[in-house]
């Protein structure tokens, strides 16, 4: 009786999560899961962030009853840097392996700043697999729908602003990121948090921080985000310097059928760690929706 107990029990044994997700090139890329419940949260971090950058939500909702994924994009922690791959086509290849790789089904995005043209593109392939993984998406102080001005969007950034941002970065990212910490953040934040920030933003490579920066700056996902079937919200804070909510959430959210839209008064892009309760409480809610 005890041997058949015993195998019966290693039958029901979960399966150990991965941490490490080979992509479609073969890139390695790191993730990590918090734990178990029945419903899926995945979450995609900023430009230049790790998965490590949502600590203090994954944290919390691990411990109310959700399956909390995240992962490394490549060229950030500890994926590897192929010097290659920094497109959207690329990246969306990279999330589709990471869904897979933990059989996610249903789940809920949290997608930060540049990462909602990741799981727009993965989306707007238009296979059955894509949809039946993703059930719902917040996009959080998003980049989307287009940043760069062109005719049919003035009130765009002007490219020179960006290519100057950009030159500034190659020149030396590490003042970059210092000059540009306070519109980040809020004045209440802690200098340890920004130091934190800081220190995980530079364990991204600069292969991945110039072309990943280019390639958001220009994306235009207008028409992706229209075809788009989702539940979504936006959640934005008023005081975004990276993505101001006028050329960024506002639009976007009217692109998209049904979406709402929550304005965080005050908030900045780093809202993930400026607005910590909040953003938890409301992530959880739009899951359990």
């Amino acid at each position: 009786m005890q041997v058949g107990t015993t195998a019966q029990a290693a039958d029901k044994a979960p399966v150990p999560a991965p941490t490490s997700v080979t992509a479609p090139d073969g890139t390695r890329l790191y993730a990590r899961c918090w734990g178990d419940g029945p419903a899926t949260l995945v979450f995609l971090a900023g430009w230049a962030l790790p998965s490590e950058a949502w600590a203090y939500q994954m944290l919390s909702l691990s411990g109310q009853g959700f399956r909390c994924i995240a992962y490394d994009r490549r060229g950030h922690g500890r994926s590897d840097d192929p010097g290659r791959g920094y497109d959207y086509d690329t990246l969306a290849a990279d999330l589709g392996a990471v869904l897979a790789a933990f059989d996610v089904r249903d789940a809920t995005i949290i997608a930060h700043s540049m990462s909602g043209g990741e799981v727009v593109r993965f989306l707007s392939r238009g296979t059955a697999d894509a949809a039946a993984r993703i059930g719902r998406i917040l996009f959080l102080a998003t980049t989307l729908p287009c940043l760069m001005a062109k005719p049919d969007n003035p009130t765009g950034v002007p490219a020179a602003m960006f290519d100057g941002a950009r030159k500034q970065m190659q020149a030396d990212f590490p003042n970059w990121i210092d000059v540009n910490a306070d519109p980040f953040v809020v004045p209440a934040t802690s200098a340890g948090m920004r130091t934190w920030i800081k220190n995980i933003m530079m364990a991204t490579t600069l292969r991945a921080v110039a072309d990943l920066n280019k390639a958001m700056v220009e994306a235009d996902f207008r028409p992706e985000l229209s075809a788009l079937s989702k539940p979504v919200l936006f959640i934005h804070g008023d005081r975004d310097a990276s993505a101001p909510l006028p050329i960024s959430a506002g639009p976007a959210a009217k692109l998209v059928r049904g979406a709402r839209l929550t304005v965080y008064e005050g908030a900045p892009h780093g809202l993930f760690i400026t607005h910590i309760e909040r953003l938890n409480a409301d992530i959880a809610t739009f899951a359990r929706s």
